[in-house]
């Protein structure tokens, strides 16, 4: 088989593989101020967790060791694993903060930018996986997105900035853009309603506070607390059929005044716009509504499920596993001034999300109770990222939107192949399908081919790297960690005998295919 020559951007590709390189990390003035914030937010979750611990008996899992603990950082900040560089650099790192440290740099790199615009337009208008319509609209709407997080807009700007967003008229299913050049706009998130004002303000509710209202849309429900009158107050705020903020009830002639999920009336002054009055009231500091469904979603999206668990059914008959905790939180998401940065540097902190996954003692095994960290299924972005990562695939420049909807990219194809219907990190499973178009598909398979594969291409012809070293480095780029004793001697056998193919080379593609295929590879643990 013919080789690449090699060049200087190969000689470069081997030297980070290996681990020769830096990375740029924040000022220290910066990490003293969010290291103050985050022991805070820590310390609080440290002691509420405890306390049901030591009232229940339980007896948690061990700490993550520093692979662990990285790969799960990476894949929760950045939406993929990190490079063979990287793995290395921070396994040999002696610091003590170390741990605070690559957070720190995470949250300031554009990865985390790229990773928080799927997670916020998987959130707002999750209706864009199935409607290829509103596909069309999606790059605008990451663009607002990627504006808000690369400008560290504070979360509760942001949601009156989406809420007060212009509606009248702008249907962007009919407008075609392209990534890079999309006019930035939060419109989508009303067009993927359909302008209804119902739709809307259902999006709204269970989005930004935690409620299902929408169960009451049509009678009272018949389990919480919420009644059919305040589902169509609510909805008012986004109707424009009746002056004052007022809207009909279905299939009946009562009319209501546009009012907050307290009760309380609108009071519209003169020329107030009722979305105005709404975003003010929703993302105010005495709020509680809104607070703790915010903390609720960062939690969720860090340990797989919410302290309130569905995350958007915040009722009486549904409590949360640690009130305490979650009105703390709220509490410190205030003082932070819905900065949420900080809110994530105190969960990463913390010893609960720090702990291993592997369950060690049968206390451990109520996932309420945060006793170990839960195995959590990649999103579709976070395994075609990791994938690309790990095998070296370079997506070409009109690919690269964060979500990447056109029918020709690699990228689409995947999404449609390993989308996860089942709403939770924890509920993912791959099917027979997915698992068989990971194995044999077009992607998996030229990625792990020498002639294609970056990553494989460095490593076999790297001329420093003796076969040992070999399987070492292909272990750190999908794993991100070193291999063990038995792991290590029985691929390095299996590589210098040549394999089924008698060819070594063959042989170390082989390995890297297992690898990629593994249930270590495509899970968060």
């Amino acid at each position: 088989m013919l080789m690449r020559p090699v060049s200087r951007h190969f000689l470069s590709l081997v030297l980070v593989l290996i681990g020769i390189g830096t990375a740029g990390t924040p000022s220290s003035a910066d990490e003293q101020d969010s290291g103050d914030a985050a022991s805070a937010i820590a310390a609080t979750i440290d002691a509420r967790i405890a306390e049901r611990w030591n009232a229940e008996q339980v007896t948690p899992a061990p700490q993550a060791d520093d692979s662990e603990y990285l790969r799960r950082v990476y894949l929760h900040l950045a939406g993929k694993i990190p490079r063979v560089s990287e793995v290395r650099a921070f396994l040999d790192d002696p610091s003590p903060d170390k741990r605070r440290a690559v957070v720190n740099r995470l949250l300031e790199s554009p990865a985390y930018i790229v990773h928080f615009t799927n997670v916020w337009r998987a959130l707002m208008i999750p209706e864009a996986e199935a409607d290829p319509q509103i596909r069309v609209g999606a790059p605008a709407f990451e663009a607002w997105l990627r504006e808000q997080l690369t400008q560290d807009v504070a979360y509760d700007a942001m949601v009156r900035e989406l809420i007060t967003a212009p509606r009248s008229g702008n249907d962007m299913r009919r407008v075609p853009v392209l990534p890079g050049t999309e006019a930035a706009s939060p419109a989508m998130f009303f067009v993927a309603k359909q302008n209804k004002p119902e739709n809307i303000a259902a999006g709204v509710s269970r989005l930004f506070l935690g409620v299902r209202l929408e169960c009451a849309q049509c009678h009272d429900h018949p389990f919480a607390k919420w009644e059919r009158k305040n589902f169509w107050e609510f909805t008012a705020f986004f109707d424009s059929e009746l002056a004052g903020a007022k809207v009909m009830i279905p299939d009946s002639k009562t009319i209501v005044s546009a009012a907050f999920l307290d009760g309380t009336p609108a009071a519209l002054q003169p020329g107030e716009a009722p979305e105005q009055k709404l975003a003010q009231w929703l993302t105010s500091r005495d709020n509680r509504y809104f607070a703790r469904a915010t903390v609720n979603r960062l939690w969720f999206h860090f340990f797989g499920r919410g302290l309130v668990d569905p995350v958007d059914d915040f009722d009486d008959d549904n409590p949360p596993s640690h009130p305490k905790l979650l009105d703390e939180l709220a509490d410190h998401l205030i003082a932070q001034n819905f900065d949420l940065k900080p809110i994530m540097r105190g969960i990463i902190a913390s010893r609960p999300y720090q702990l291993t996954s592997r369950q060690t003692d049968d206390s451990q095994s109520d996932p309420e109770l945060f006793a170990k960290m839960a195995i959590q299924g990649m999103s579709t972005e976070q395994l075609f990222d990791s994938l690309a990562e790990a095998t070296g695939f370079f997506e070409p420049a009109n690919d690269r939107s964060p979500v990447n909807f056109g029918n020709d990219s690699q990228r689409a194809r995947f999404r449609e192949l390993f989308r996860n219907e089942l709403g939770g990190p924890v509920d993912a499973q791959t099917t027979i399908l997915q698992a068989l178009a990971l194995m044999n598909g077009e992607f998996v398979e030229t990625a792990t081919g020498l002639e294609n594969s970056t990553t494989l291409a460095a490593v076999v012809e790297s001329p420093f790297l003796d076969t040992t070293e070999r399987v070492r480095t292909l272990y750190l780029a999908t794993l991100s960690r070193q291999p063990d004793e038995s792991e290590l001697a029985k691929m390095v056998q299996y590589v210098e005998s040549g394999g089924t193919k008698n060819d070594s080379k063959t042989a170390l593609g082989d390995v890297f295919w297992a690898l990629l295929n593994s249930s270590e590879f495509i899970l968060n643990h």
